[in-house]
């Protein structure tokens, strides 16, 4: 916490709001908005997961539908794509971001559309905060006329040829999860430029209760809308924004300048258009064994570390699903680890960390 976080929950208290609407969801609104510029228009919801729920149902999204969706990613990109009764199509990343691979991509599509089936939306996530291909991507997208959903969940603060993430896609998608750069606990937002869309995503997120002197509904709605209390969460949140995105960027410098010449331990770097929020530090290895070795003796010493994000194609619930796949994101979950990133850390747990896996170089 930032430490402004109490001031808004206690205004929510007094004056009584703690309803999914209020000043507090009005003024983190209208925050986040200002914050991304570029006339976004911001929809606060209760998850991120919903937030992609919501923009594949606005994007037009049905029952067998295909969606493209890339396979290196967590979960919850992909599950609201079942939860529409429409099929995944897994594609693999490139090495340069570790993000979708815009080739693989317009294989896919030419695939699909050439066997009778256009797919009807692309999934792009820009994960652990490093920005995918925004201009291939993009291009590919225009050209097929396939709509982007842009899962910028993970990289709030990251920009892309100095535009925010989070503006870039036909609908966008943020999180304030506990883990992330910001947090309300649970929570998230949908990202549009479009104000109807903008609109229509509210009107769901309440039930889709139409405007009728008694609750009336046309339609199926969902309880997706963020509270006047996590909402004041997010207002503090946000004043400590950029002071996050440093010490997130503080963490990965420190790592890679610990580790460097030593030849077991590689990174992601930047490329000249990108700038990424470093939501976490990850290294690549050799291979799995020593990425094992690394982890599990971090653990011996209680300090967590994890895998890079277990391919959605390798999932036991998807794996059944087509995928366009070459091999590169299998072999990041081999070879990578995340190491601890939080903005708390002190410089005792930095170069703790760091003693653990030099020693374990040897």
């Amino acid at each position: 916490m930032g430490g402004d976080e109490l001031a808004f929950i206690h205004k929510a208290f007094e004056s009584n709001w703690i309803a999914p609407l209020g000043p507090n969801v009005d003024g983190f609104e209208s925050d986040l908005s200002l914050y991304l510029g570029n006339n976004s228009k911001i929809a606060l919801l209760n998850s991120g997961t919903s937030a992609i729920h919501l923009g594949l149902k606005l994007l037009g999204v049905e029952s067998n539908d295909d969606v493209l969706c890339q396979s290196f990613t967590f979960s919850a990109s992909a599950n609201p794509i079942k939860y529409l009764g429409a099929n995944p199509i897994f594609i693999d990343s490139e090495e340069a971001t570790w993000n979708m691979c815009p080739l693989l991509l317009e294989k896919a599509i030419i695939e699909r559309i050439s066997s009778g089936k256009k797919p009807k939306a692309i999934i792009a996530v820009h994960l652990y905060g490093m920005p995918y291909d925004v201009d291939k991507i993009t291009n590919i997208s225009k050209q097929y006329g396939i709509p982007v959903l842009e899962d910028s969940a993970e990289a709030l603060g990251s920009t892309y040829n100095q535009r925010p993430c989070g503006t870039f896609g036909d609908i966008s998608v943020l999180s304030f999860n506990g883990n992330k750069i910001i947090t309300t606990s649970g929570g998230g937002a949908l990202v549009t430029k479009n104000s109807k869309l903008r609109d229509e995503a509210v009107y769901l997120a309440t039930q889709a209760r139409d405007s009728a002197p008694h609750y009336q509904h046309s339609e199926i709605g969902f309880n997706y809308r963020m509270s006047n209390v996590l909402a004041g969460i997010g207002r503090g949140q946000m004043r400590v924004l950029d002071e996050r995105v440093a010490g997130r960027r503080s963490n990965y410098e420190f790592y890679k300048e610990e580790f460097k010449g030593i030849e077991q331990i590689t990174f992601l770097d930047e490329r000249e258009a990108s700038f990424s929020n470093r939501w976490l530090t990850c290294i690549l290895t050799p291979s799995f064994k020593i990425r094992e070795k690394f982890r599990l003796a971090l653990e011996k010493n209680n300090i967590e570390s994890r895998p890079l994000w277990k391919p959605m194609h390798m999932q036991p619930i998807f794996k059944n699903y087509p995928n366009y796949c070459n091999g590169v994101c299998e072999n990041l979950f081999e070879r990578g680890l995340c190491l601890p990133s939080g903005t708390n850390l002190s410089i005792e747990d930095l170069q703790r960390t760091v003693a653990i896996i030099k020693k374990n170089t040897k």
